[in-house]
């Protein structure tokens, strides 16, 4: 079998490259270790950069999210049982799109079949091989027999824990990691958002976030120690605690209802460069990890792809190497940008078991700043819409 670019991994980053070179013409083949049900029963973010989303609509996968996302033109900041609210729109102009990325996914899989597509599920031993050569291919076993797709590039969109990072000599790779010192506990309920924007909350017990997936369904979080057990915390638990952490007006606002997922989630910052080794390129979480704090996670995979798109493209529509050659240098500059921003936030709205009085006090001057500053809302709004590609 041959193609232009195998992607390894079907998750959103694989599958919008993958539209968004179907559209250009460019042959592509989609290969993933777990099969479709899988992929979808994962949870994960639900803001978008108009970035991301203006992505979705190139690939032709944006009908049902303009239909059913919630633009959201601000957010609060929640501290010493107040609310600040960050006006994302008259600071920057931009907004951000409440849109699960479940149901990113299932849109990007349904555009996928419409065109077309080949994707190959539930593949085992999946392996890319010659990436420094002339000559790249990628192995695999399916149905008992060893099968291998001859291509020009190989994009590793199979997340942290993928094959594709892991192919990389490590003499060839360097790593650059921090890992915090607690956790986000989280559950997903089907009951009304206790605000219809999100809310970041600082508390003396801890963070807390309110999040949405519609006006039905909720997501929150609470900081939680590492070593926490989700089988420790009942429902009932969790919404007292949040109520704790909330200002009286939302905490008297909370609507509850049974959970149906309800997980612990380390955070960590991982970069990995570069993000080429040859034909081979890393994409999303292959080559980034970053805390949830101001989802960037799937916006970085998006921007990714953007710049990975853009190179692919000008090789095979405009025999230009120019912006396949800066591929790696492009996708860091935004990448680091992001990293530092998901560092501040997480910085500034957690409590640190070591921070003492001293981090404590500088949280608070930080925080003052931002709610009396113009200046300093702009620069975090404009990082939290999401920076220029």
């Amino acid at each position: 079998m041959r193609t232009q670019v195998v992607i390894i991994g079907s998750g959103p980053s694989g599958l919008l490259l993958g539209c968004l070179l179907s559209n250009a013409g460019i042959d592509n083949i989609i290969i993933d270790r777990v099969g479709k049900d899988y992929i979808l029963g994962r949870v994960r973010a639900g803001v978008l950069e108009e970035g991301t989303v203006d992505l979705l609509r190139q690939a032709g996968a944006d009908e049902r999210m303009h239909l059913e996302g919630l633009p959201h033109d601000g957010f609060s900041l929640a501290f010493d049982n107040r609310d600040h609210r960050i006006d994302l729109f008259a600071l920057t102009g931009k907004r951000v799109m409440v849109y699960g990325q479940t149901e990113l996914t299932r849109d990007l899989m349904a555009r996928r079949e419409a065109i077309g597509g080949t994707t190959i599920y539930e593949a085992s031993d999946v392996s890319p091989q010659g990436f420094d050569s002339a000559a790249p291919f990628v192995t695999y076993r399916k149905d008992g027999i060893t099968r291998r797709i001859d291509c020009d590039f190989i994009a590793g969109c199979d997340g942290y824990h993928g094959v594709s990072r892991k192919a990389v000599p490590e003499k060839s790779i360097a790593t650059f990691e921090r890992t915090y010192p607690f956790g986000w506990l989280g559950i997903l309920a089907d009951v009304p958002p206790v605000s219809h924007e999100l809310i970041y909350a600082n508390h003396p017990r801890g963070f807390a976030l309110c999040s949405m997936r519609s006006q039905t369904r909720s997501r929150y979080y609470i900081q939680c120690p590492l070593d926490e057990k989700v089988e420790n915390w009942s429902d009932d638990r969790f919404y007292d605690e949040l109520r704790l952490r909330l200002p009286a007006a939302h905490a008297q606002a909370l609507v509850t209802g049974p959970s149906f997922e309800k997980s612990i989630a380390p955070l960590r910052s991982f970069v990995a460069e570069p993000m080429r080794f040859g034909s081979l390129f890393l994409v999303g979480d292959a080559a980034h990890i970053v805390p949830p704090t101001g989802a960037k996670g799937l916006n970085l995979a998006a921007s990714d792809v953007h710049y990975l798109f853009e190179g692919l493209r000008g090789h095979y529509l405009d025999r230009s190497q120019a912006a396949l050659d800066r591929y790696s240098e492009r996708a860091l500059r935004r990448v680091w940008k992001s990293v530092r921003f998901s560092w501040s936030m997480t910085t500034l709205m957690h409590r640190f078991p070591d921070g003492g009085e001293f981090g404590q006090k500088i949280q608070e001057a930080e925080l003052d700043y931002l709610t009396h500053s113009e200046a300093a809302a702009t620069s975090l709004a404009e990082n939290y819409v999401g920076l220029p590609y």
